[in-house]
């Protein structure tokens, strides 16, 4: 398997982590101290951590810093919109579409030879 898309498999599933560990609190535990929100999300961060590292250590072979950081910015977004939408119940929105866009610039001028 080509080491990008080792690298953007482990930065997928590392994103699903690190979204519930940041959002994730404000459904599911919104009536609980933030101390309490704050140390789940602390080991839920533990598992976003476990794929994260391995998976820029992977690309870091082929990739430069800047192309991991987009790789990693666009995999966010496309994470972060069917989790808003779909398990936080937020409308989908337009702007999700030009923030998509944006994104697909940066990877443009970021991966162009």
């Amino acid at each position: 398997m080509p080491i990008w898309v080792q690298t953007a498999l482990l930065l997928a599933a590392s994103n699903v982590f690190m979204t519930f560990a940041w959002y994730g609190h404000l459904k599911n535990l919104s009536t609980s101290p933030w101390y309490i929100a704050a140390l789940i999300s602390w080991g839920i961060a533990l598992f976003e951590y476990l794929l994260q590292v391995p998976a820029n250590r992977i690309g870091a072979q082929e990739l430069n810093l800047a192309q991991l950081k987009i790789m990693q910015e666009a995999i966010t977004l496309t994470v972060f919109v069917p989790f808003a939408v779909l398990y936080m119940q937020q409308p989908l929105k337009l702007d999700y579409l030009w923030a998509a866009l944006c994104i697909l610039g940066a990877v443009y001028f970021i991966f162009r030879a």
